[in-house]
């Protein structure tokens, strides 16, 4: 009853708040996101190694920055790669102060125009969410005061002063209880918007099979998110699944998330974003030249595409002029697109039923899996064995991989 409440509070609350985040433009179909933090590309240093966020900010060829990871949710932890190595830990807690951060959000949000987000998950989160609503709400009041706008001298602040704009979930197996966490932090955040003025973002990372595996409770009508991140790599339904030149589509399904959006999501102006490895070995599924630019042209022909999501910032460092043809493509013209797609899903989103399955795949061949290559995964039938030194880690219940 409670939550329901709240939920009704906060929808009526959001249709009076104007849409412009710092950055971010819920009318835009042009938006681009990158993840910063975890130095995917491995450099330990020189100029590909990841480097502090203010370098990266002053780039005018995208908008929102997700910072990757919050790793722990009930005892906060964050892993940041080597940006924790300019780090401090703070006494009684898990967490750890940074100062270069608390210098460049602040600096990327007030110079820059940089919508700054706090993504909390990643491949490494195993906590499984909360054992019950309260405890939910619990954790999220507690990561309020920890992220958002400074309540209580008591609070862990590795930001210190600054105030992030919003939260990112990237949850890459289920999770329990994550929708009254999810409303309680976006209620907080519509009040303080309310007091302050300041707007903040709500967001999530499905994997593109529909309906995903970890947000599935979430994205079924039960939390108000301003844009979804759909990770079309590392799946079936990736960026090559896609058919050049054709209006119907089969397993490339942004069609099927094109009608989440208006027939299921609570938001009804919600964004759906491409989600992309920015290099090849950013994920399975790299793209990019006219391939990549036909798919863009596609999914602009839907009137809820917001634009492209990257993973992730030191691997798009290390593809000069991808981001270059990435920002390129964005802004031509759409290319068919609001066409069809023949999973039976993009007509029956509202009466689908979560599942999860926990079928292991069953490998029917010989020999070694490269490094970034598949290993895992529903359906899949190759070798699950990775070419040392590289283990087979699962990414989802689509796809494992040797990393």
């Amino acid at each position: 009853m409670y939550f329901t409440f709240v939920l009704a509070s906060f929808t009526s609350l959001l249709a009076f708040i104007p849409s412009a985040f710092a950055g971010f433009s819920s009318s835009s179909n042009t938006n681009i996101a990158i993840y910063w933090g975890q130095n995917s590309y491995g450099q330990g240093t020189g100029s590909l190694a990841q480097q502090r966020l203010s370098y990266y900010c002053a780039s005018t060829e995208f908008n929102i920055i997700p910072l990757a990871f919050l790793i722990t949710i009930a005892n906060p932890s964050l892993n940041f790669a080597n940006a924790g190595d300019s780090c401090t830990t703070i006494s009684g807690s898990n967490l750890f102060y940074c100062p270069q951060l608390e210098q460049d959000i602040a600096t990327c949000q007030s110079t820059y125009g940089k919508t700054i987000l706090l993504s909390i998950g990643g491949a490494t989160y195993s906590e499984g969410g909360f054992s019950s609503s309260a405890a939910a709400v619990t954790a999220a009041n507690n990561i309020w005061s920890i992220f958002g706008p400074r309540t209580s001298s008591s609070s862990p602040r590795p930001f210190g002063s600054s105030v992030i704009d919003g939260f990112d979930f990237d949850f890459e197996s289920s999770v329990s209880n994550m929708v009254p966490f999810a409303n309680q932090l976006r209620s907080l955040m519509t009040a303080s918007t309310v007091s302050t003025g300041k707007k903040y973002l709500l967001t999530a990372a499905p994997q593109c099979p529909y309906p995903d595996a970890a947000d599935g409770a979430m994205l079924a009508g039960a939390v108000y998110f301003d844009a979804i991140w759909v990770q079309f790599y590392n799946n079936y339904c990736g960026l090559p699944s896609f058919t050049i030149g054709s209006s119907t589509q089969n397993n490339f399904n942004f069609a099927t998330w094109d009608n989440w959006a208006k027939t299921v999501s609570l938001n009804p102006n919600v964004k759906i974003i491409l989600g992309i490895p920015a290099a090849p070995g950013g994920g399975s599924g790299y793209e990019s030249g006219s391939t990549l630019a036909s798919i863009i042209a596609y999914c602009k022909g839907f009137s809820s595409f917001g634009g492209v999501m990257m993973w992730d910032m030191s691997q798009l460092y290390s593809n000069p002029g991808f981001l270059d043809a990435v920002s390129s493509d964005l802004g031509l013209p759409a290319s068919g697109g609001g066409g069809t797609t023949t999973s039976a899903t993009a007509t029956t989103l509202k009466t689908v039923t979560k599942t999860t399955t926990t079928t292991a795949a069953t490998s029917t061949a010989t020999g070694t899996v490269g490094q970034w290559s598949q290993c895992g995964g529903i359906g899949y039938t190759g070798s699950t064995v990775c070419t040392p030194p590289y283990v087979c880690v699962t990414t989802s219940v689509w796809w494992a991989q040797c990393q």
